[in-house]
């Protein structure tokens, strides 16, 4: 038995689409796309039309567009499924998205407030736009929920675990995807999920283990716009020499640090490697980002005892060698057993996730 599934998956300034015939084990994609925004002006570009793009104000405006497409070609949805990127300490399992699960959803805003409002906002909008079909939340944190004790607490005092304060790791639909294109699967995996956010995971025989981002989404490795990991002092100096508000401190480690940051000149990498021949702050820019992976790679490996496959994914990761090789070039003592490139299908992932849920509700 099969079923036609709608997967969207809402960043920052995008949303990606895909609408999957969905058997057991298998997702057939039927229509996909993709919307930017850039300065408040976007365009969905479908991939199974000969490239067409339609100008798109919001993401509502993309769900329109979507939907009409869906009817034009006479698609009848089972489930529509949304990539969550974090959905606090207590959703922690891929699930069906009812009023309590919104009221939670809500509440975990705050751990990742740069995706989670436009997230819910899509939510709203697609269960008005396909009225009376499921609609399913499909966590980043999902895949992380195995991180043992050593990995998931940290060094701060017990009672704050209790609201939350522990590592989450991010990136978990992309790392599902990576798992379930190897076959058979290495003992000791690395997946370096390289885009505007990127992240390092070690994966023993399947299950997450560590993973370089924490709470939220913007620790670890550097990033386009983010800081990743820093001396925690660094925020308490700001805090009382410059008189910071959290505010100030979340638009300072989110959205003007990272490659950005370094530059002065853009968070792009494409435009960084352009740039880099005349300017030496973006060269320093993709030096730095380069050497941040390289150290959070060879982490990994001590936490496996080595690395059987490394696989580069995401953005940067699958189309950008000259990364690939100024990362890969620093870890030859690791006697890695093989690197490879693969694409982060999450997309499929939500699909499949959707479909059994739906398939078990049915």
């Amino acid at each position: 038995m099969t079923a036609t599934i709608l997967a969207l998956n809402s960043g920052s300034s995008s949303l990606k689409f895909g609408a999957y015939e969905v058997a057991d084990s298998s997702a057939r994609l039927l229509l996909g796309g993709e919307a930017e925004w850039q300065d408040g002006a976007g365009k969905l570009r479908i991939a199974d039309c000969a490239g067409a793009a339609s100008d798109v104000a919001t993401q509502q405006d993309a769900v329109v567009s979507i939907g009409n497409l869906l009817d034009e070609h006479r698609i009848t949805l089972r489930g529509v499924g949304h990539r969550i990127v974090h959905g606090g300490p207590n959703l922690l399992r891929h699930c069906v998205i009812d009023a309590s699960v919104m009221e939670q959803l809500e509440r975990a805003a705050e751990f990742a407030p740069l995706h989670v409002p436009a997230a819910l906002s899509l939510v709203r909008y697609a269960s008005s736009r396909f009225q009376g079909v499921p609609q399913i939340a499909c966590f980043d944190t999902a895949f992380h929920a195995t991180l043992p004790e050593s990995a998931r607490i940290f060094a701060l005092p017990r009672e704050l675990r209790a609201d939350g304060v522990q590592r989450f790791g991010f990136h978990g639909l992309s790392c599902e995807s990576i798992v379930r294109q190897l076959a058979p699967i290495p003992e000791r995996l690395v997946i370096a999920h390289l885009g505007s956010g990127a992240s390092i995971t070690a994966v023993k025989n399947g299950r997450s283990v560590d993973t370089s981002m924490g709470l939220t989404p913007t620790g670890g490795v550097v990033m386009g716009t983010r800081c990743g990991d820093i001396d925690p002092g660094v925020l308490i100096f700001l805090l009382r020499r410059f008189g910071y508000d959290a505010a100030q401190l979340e638009e300072l480690v989110d959205r003007r640090s990272g490659l950005l940051g370094i530059s002065g000149a853009s968070s792009d990498m494409r435009k960084l490697h352009v740039a880099a021949q005349s300017n030496p702050d973006a060269a320093l820019a993709i030096e730095i980002f380069c050497h941040s992976l390289r150290k959070e790679i060879a982490a990994m490996a001590a936490v496996l005892n080595g690395i059987d496959t490394l696989v580069f994914t995401g953005g940067i990761g699958e189309h950008d060698a000259v990364i690939r090789s100024a990362i890969a070039d620093g870890l030859g003592f690791l006697r890695i057993g093989e690197i490879i490139v693969l694409p982060a299908r999450e997309n499929e992932e939500i699909a499949l996730h959707t479909w059994a849920l739906t398939k078990t509700d049915a």
